[in-house]
């Protein structure tokens, strides 16, 4: 099996090659990609529009992988951290959120992350490698089929903001996004439930507008000293300058808005000043600010400021006229929210050194 063909590796025009190579007719290349992504299958013979020959003879050459979770954890609001054990052995981390009538998946694009934002547990580990097309998506598969299976509810949304930085992988996030758009024979998300996270990469914000997805910058400075301290490997390629430039030139469609994310530290971006300084980078962009209290690991180094500090902040762009939004960050006693995926080499399971508050903030995740 390890020399077989896999399915899952072949994009469309891969799958129309393979079919052309056996002599099939062409609409059997819809219908292979319509098992894959649609039905979900990872059993050729199953492949019921196929003659059992014509089945027998694809299985002898090919394959269809899937992902099988190591491990998953729940938390008592429903959250659920999926960890998947890749072909390399390597791991990574997907999250999923309920939330009143939507049920969003937090996909991971990177074993690891190419940059070393301060507050972020992914970023210690450094990168490990790219993940491919197939994986991530394989992720979206694996998922539904472990809901399917208990009958739970469907999934409703995306967001690429799980490990690694989806624009330093582009072409492989390109090639899953349109495996999970494809109405045709894909898994068939509409692009306006697809949000892409960010950390600052300026130049290539204008291939996340061609995909049609949901856009969102991890800002979380205002200045470039400050950035530079918590993001220094992004700012110091693109500066704040540079980044808010891209931004303000963004393609926006009709009723779209650019979603800001600013991580809340306490003492350290979390003052009246930085909330005005905010307002002030982001005034004139059709645009809403995602407010998320720094959600802590062992070992960080940052603290969650007080709900007094936070709901203060978002009052100060309130009257400024931004529309600022207070995520509640589910998943954090799993360590499935915001900043909180990953594992260091020889770790034990981490653990939260204090429990989380219970304010009532809004929007766990917003598309």
């Amino acid at each position: 099996m390890s020399s077989a063909l896999d399915l899952m590796t072949l994009d469309s025009a891969g799958i129309v090659e393979l079919i052309e190579k056996l002599s099939w007719p062409h609409y059997r290349a819809e219908q292979l990609l319509h098992w894959i992504y649609q039905r979900r299958l990872t059993d050729i013979t199953a492949m019921t529009d196929l003659s059992k020959a014509d089945r027998a003879r694809l299985a002898e050459c090919a394959c269809i992988s899937s992902l099988m979770p190591d491990s998953i954890r729940n938390t008592e609001d429903g959250t659920q951290k999926f960890v998947f054990a890749l072909e390399d052995r390597k791991s990574i981390e997907t999250v999923v959120i309920p939330d009143a009538e939507r049920l969003t998946v937090c996909l991971s694009t990177q074993v690891g992350c190419t940059l070393d934002c301060a507050f972020c547990l992914t970023g210690r580990m450094g990168l490990l490698r790219n993940l491919k097309a197939h994986e991530i998506v394989g992720q979206v598969l694996a998922v539904q089929r472990e809901l399917s299976r208990l009958r739970h509810r469907r999934l409703t949304n995306v967001v690429l903001m799980g490990m690694g930085e989806p624009l330093a992988n582009i072409e492989a996030v390109e090639e899953a996004i349109r495996r999970l758009t494809d109405t045709t024979w894909g898994i068939g998300f509409s692009p306006r439930r697809i949000t892409l996270s960010t950390a600052g990469l300026a130049t290539r914000l204008a291939r996340v507008a061609n995909l049609g997805v949901n856009l969102a910058v991890s800002l979380n400075a205002t200045t470039d000293a400050q950035r530079s301290r918590l993001m220094p490997a992004v700012n110091r390629a693109y500066p704040l300058d540079m980044l808010m430039k891209a931004c303000r030139t963004f393609p926006l469609k009709p009723r779209r808005r650019l979603t800001f994310e600013y991580v809340l530290l306490e003492g350290e971006n979390d003052t009246e000043r930085d909330a005005v300084r905010l307002a002030m980078l982001t005034k004139g962009i059709r645009c809403k600010i995602n407010l998320i209290p720094f959600n802590e690991f062992p070992g960080s180094g940052f603290r969650r400021p007080s709900d007094h500090v936070v709901l203060r902040f978002q009052a100060v762009l309130d009257r400024h006229d931004i529309a600022a939004y207070i995520r509640k960050s589910k998943g954090r006693e799993i360590l499935g929210a915001c900043g909180q995926l990953g594992t260091l080499p020889g770790s034990l399971p981490l653990q939260l050194e204090r429990p989380a508050t219970r304010a009532g903030f809004l929007n766990p995740v917003s598309s």
